[in-house]
């Protein structure tokens, strides 16, 4: 009896201690998202010192059942983010938000046929995330690497909508073979427009700089390497993005003009200079310089300003929808946009289409095939209408309009001054160049054994674009020259494709060796052909450029066609030991279709080292060193820049009298050189890597010397050979150069204020080392042994003469009121020796700084750039400064007898350009820029899921609201970013835009 109670008692000890335990056991549920609300699929959640644990759904959901829920712990990690710890006191539901772990994720960075851990990179390279792309409204991928990213110059060729910039990496080698980085997508070289590529599209970019970094890609990375990498699919559930953006353009100022009093006064002044002026009797003599129009319009007080009757507002709309999903097997991006940039002048556009479809798929455990299409569509209106550069040439005293509110097709009775408005008039002038193009890259790889992969690229590359220009008989352009309506159209089509199989093998030996070696076979084509019309006296207008067989005259016809293949081997072997000492070997040989037998080949070598010191004993334990790295590179890259057939020689059809008829005949139009060879770029780097207070201050300083040699350049010949020259391989050059590179958290509190900084400094200086036949200067080109690649040779001004001033011993006779300038070599009389170098465009250093600031739910960014020395030529200061009293002109300070300036010359009606003219357009280029100013406002989290939303963000952004140049401010210019500083076919504007991103 006794043992029964005790077995009776005991049974019912555990049944109340397991009733027990389940009374503290509870289910908790939750959702674990990344700071952007989207949901991450695949975290561990698991019980900190107990046995159970799960992962997040599709849609970051879990449930697990907790034991003891009042004192357990949840541990949530997930690759790329920072594990967190949680208390469940007790409750039911948890949400986390798991924070990046940047240092994890800036481990990886994209190199030449595959990725490293950064802290194995030996070579020089720069990276740009998207969110810094998407700092700065821009309208190619170009923009946003300005002020980015050290070493790396982006220079405004025109603010005309549409346009590219130049881009430059560690300066100017070639002087003529071209200097253009080489851009490459998803692993596939790309050539053409960056503007067929939406910004949005891509979710980072490397620039990579030195010899080993670019040697991987021989002849085609000489001048530098951009590596674009598009959006790709994440394991989640299908996210829905849209960001929508709307935005007010004007012009950031006008070219300041003289008005209807100053222009009048100036003429008159120009009359005086050669007698034909007098004072005493002002009416009769204003009657005889200027016509009735004119005349009426000063009695009437007539102030015309045609800048602005051209300008108005315009505007740049972006919208762009995506999806972003995927499993642990197959990933999938799907994405649209439209862009239009609406410039401030009425016959100006740019406007956009563009889709990019990524997909990556596992099949079982070891193949893996993936592709990406980049589809676009584009076209661009007024690329070459010049309308500001015709309004400026306008006379304020003149009127448009009629007294019956009609154009007055010459107000100035003026056959060089045509009314600029009458290109506006419906159907008086079309100009489109519309482009298609198809960007693919297909891909598939297979791990044959554990650290042994093959990968095949494929990437075919379709591109077609149609220009057509129709000016009618009363435009602009057509008036002055006279003539019918004319017309022209281009087609061509160019199809590349990109075959690449590579081999990898990485593996880690006793813990300590990791060895990777890559191996490339690749063939690259391309083929592009165009067809071209012109014909004059287009009988119907209506019909544009449409039906040019209808033409009275055709006036030119041409076809073109071009190809050319390289084929490539490469080999790049990677050893580190103990993550302490890295060496990188690569070796590439490319041939190349443009050159002739014996010379097709090149073979480019290069070689890296790195030393982690960080890892060194004496600074693994430093409490404030966080990592440290020496690196050093040299090695050699090449340069095939030319025309696909320059060593073959071009024929030209000419005309020429035989038996006393006209016939035509075929004669050489270039020489040809089949002994021409690769220009070749040696270059050295070393520099260093940092990072200090755990990353919080972290940076790179690089020094890097090249030598280009063996220069593609045309040479001289003897008139008497019949050709004027020939290309050969003649002449050297140097760059040589720092950069500079900081990025700092100067506060870091994630429910406060936090406020983050990056700068950048770089300095190049690029030299003429030879010339070709062993020459010192060639003054035609503007190039000298020992300066930059670029200057300005011109006279020098020194001032005006003076009424004063002495004249006595001088070989020509100067006027008071005419430019003076430096007689450089002291014989008493100026010709082309007195000619000096004036300066470079090359600036002394730039610099970039973005700024980003953050409170709770608003942040606020600024970017700013700088570029500092370098001159500019300003050539409407040249050719809107006559002085002649014609046209309008820059509202200067000119000399006259009562005026005795310095600064410009006197005006004079006898001259249409004052003598030396040309020396009065050099100018200071430095300037700073605020390039943009950037505040966003993220909805509280409860709001946003109330509305079935995952985030809502609304911004407001100010582009380029601020320039301080001695150009702008001093010289009245206004924009001194421009290539030529030209500011007239198109004015530099500022944009005030609002926008909206949404997360579903």
């Amino acid at each position: 009896m006794n043992r029964i109670s005790r077995l009776c008692f005991a049974a019912l000890c555990l049944l109340l201690c397991h009733q027990l335990a389940q009374a503290q056991s509870k289910q908790v549920e939750g959702n674990v998202v990344a700071k952007d609300k989207t949901p991450l699929v695949g975290v561990t959640v698991a019980v900190k010192g107990g046995t159970s644990g799960t992962q997040t759904d599709a849609n970051g959901h879990f449930k697990l059942q907790v034991a003891n829920s009042s004192n357990a712990v949840l541990v949530f990690s997930f690759i790329g983010y920072t594990r967190h710890e949680e208390p469940v006191s007790g409750r039911g539901v948890i949400s986390i938000t798991l924070e990046e772990d940047q240092k994890k994720l800036e481990e990886i960075v994209v190199v030449g046929y595959g990725q490293q851990k950064k802290k194995d990179v030996t070579g020089s390279i720069a990276s740009v995330s998207s969110k810094a792309i998407q700092e700065v409204p821009v309208t190619n991928a170009q923009q946003a690497l300005q002020g980015r990213t050290p070493g790396v110059d982006v220079i405004s060729n025109s603010a005309k909508p549409g346009d590219e910039p130049t881009v430059r990496i560690r300066g100017t080698r070639s002087l003529s073979a071209g200097n253009d980085p080489l851009y490459v997508i998803d692993g596939i070289p790309y050539s053409g427009s960056l503007n067929d590529i939406g910004p949005g599209t891509i979710q980072s970019m490397e620039i990579l700089k030195d010899a080993s970094a670019t040697a991987i890609y021989g002849s085609r990375g000489a001048n530098g390497v951009v590596l674009i990498t598009t959006t790709r699919g994440k394991t989640s559930r299908p996210i829905v993005t849209y960001s929508g953006s709307y935005g007010m353009v004007k012009n950031l100022g006008q070219t300041d003009l003289m008005n209807g009093a100053q222009f009048a006064e100036m003429r008159r002044e120009a009359y005086r200079t050669i007698g034909k002026y007098n004072d005493n009797n002002r009416d009769s003599s204003d009657r005889a310089i200027f016509v009735p129009q004119e005349y009426a319009g000063i009695q009437k007080g007539t102030n015309t300003d045609w800048q602005k009757l051209l300008l108005s507002t315009g505007y740049q709309t972006n919208h762009s929808l995506g999806v972003n999903g995927g499993t642990e097997k197959t990933k999938y991006a799907v994405g649209l946009g439209y862009f239009k940039d609406q410039g401030v002048l009425k016959l100006q556009s740019y406007e956009r289409y563009n889709i990019n479809i990524s997909l990556d798929q596992m099949i079982g455990s070891r193949v893996k095939v993936g592709a990406t299409m980049l589809a676009s569509y584009s076209n661009r209106k007024g690329e070459t209408y010049n309308g500001i550069n015709n309004a400026i040439r306008m006379l304020p005293i003149s009127s448009p309009y009629d007294d019956n509110g009609n154009l007055i097709t010459f107000p100035n009775n003026d056959s060089n001054l045509p009314n600029p408005l009458l290109d506006y008039v419906p159907g008086a002038r079309t100009e489109n160049r519309k482009r298609f193009r198809l960007f693919t890259s297909l891909y598939g790889e297979v791990e044959i054994i554990d650290g042994l992969k093959y990968r095949l690229n494929v990437g075919p590359d379709i591109s077609q674009y149609n220009y057509g220009l129709f000016q009618g008989k009363n435009t602009f352009d057509l008036l002055i020259g006279g003539g019918d309506a004319t017309a022209s159209k281009t087609s061509g089509e160019t199809i590349a494709y990109t075959v690449e199989n590579v081999v990898t093998y990485n593996k880690t030996f006793n813990k300590k060796h990791n060895i990777g070696f890559t191996g490339l076979y690749s063939v690259q084509r391309q083929r592009g052909d165009s067809t071209t019309a012109n014909v004059r006296g287009v009988l119907v207008e209506a019909q544009e450029y449409y039906n040019l067989g209808q033409a009275m005259n055709v006036t030119g016809v041409g076809s073109s066609l071009g190809t050319w293949t390289i084929l490539s081997y490469m080999g790049r072997l990677n050893y580190g030991y103990d993550d302490r000492y890295l060496v990188t070997l690569t070796m590439r040989a490319d041939g190349s279709s443009r050159f002739a037998p014996g010379h097709k080949w090149g073979y480019f070598p290069s070689v890296a080292a790195a030393w982690n010191m960080s890892n060194e004993q004496f600074l693994k334990n430093s409490r404030n060193i966080s990592h440290m790295k020496l690196r050093a590179s040299f090695g050699r890259i090449g340069n095939t820049g030319i025309d696909p057939y320059a060593t073959q020689g071009l024929l030209a059809r000419i005309p020429y009298s035989f038996g006393g008829k006209g016939v035509l005949g075929y004669t050489p139009q270039m020489l040809r050189n089949p002994n021409l060879t690769w220009e070749t770029t040696t270059s050295f780097d070393a520099g260093l890597d940092f990072g200090f207070f755990k990353d919080r201050l972290t940076g790179t300083v690089d020094f890097y010397k090249q030598k280009t040699t063996d220069l593609l350049m045309p040479f001289l010949l003897p008139y008497s050979n019949g050709f004027n020259s020939v290309l050969q391989n003649v002449g050297a050059t140097s760059n040589t150069g720092w950069e500079v590179a900081l990025s700092g958290i100067i506060i870091d509190n994630p429910k406060g204020f936090n406020w983050s900084m990056d700068v950048n400094f770089s300095r190049n200086r690029s030299k003429i080392l030879e010339l070709m036949g062993g020459k010192t200067e060639d003054i035609g080109n503007g190039w000298f042994v020992g300066q930059p690649t670029y200057v300005y040779y011109d006279y020098n001004k020194i001032g005006i003469w003076q009424t004063n001033d002495k004249t006595d011993g001088l070989l020509y006779k100067p006027k008071p009121g005419e430019i003076k300038v430096e007689d450089t070599n002291g014989d008493k009389k100026i010709d082309a020796s007195d000619r000096k170098i004036l300066g470079t465009p090359q600036p002394d250093w730039t610099a970039g700084m973005t700024q980003r600031l953050s409170y709770k739910n608003f942040e606020l960014s600024v970017v700013a750039f700088a570029r500092v020395g370098g001159m500019i030529k300003s050539d409407f200061y040249q050719n809107t400064n006559t002085l002649f009293g014609r046209f309008n002109n820059l509202n200067i300070n000119y000399w006259t007898p009562t005026n005795p300036t310095n600064d410009f010359p006197r005006p004079n009606a006898n001259q249409e350009r004052p003598v030396n003219y040309q020396s009065l357009s050099y100018f200071d280029g430095s300037f700073f820029k605020i390039r943009n100013i950037s505040l966003s406002y993220a909805l509280p989290e409860a709001t946003v899921k109330r509305m079935q939303m995952q985030d809502l963000r609304f911004n407001v952004s100010v582009k380029q609201p601020l320039i301080l140049a001695p150009y702008r401010q001093k010289y009245k210019g206004v924009d001194p970013e421009d290539v030529n500083v030209i500011g007239i076919d198109a004015p530099a504007t500022w944009m005030l835009q609002f926008g909206v991103n949404a997360r579903f």
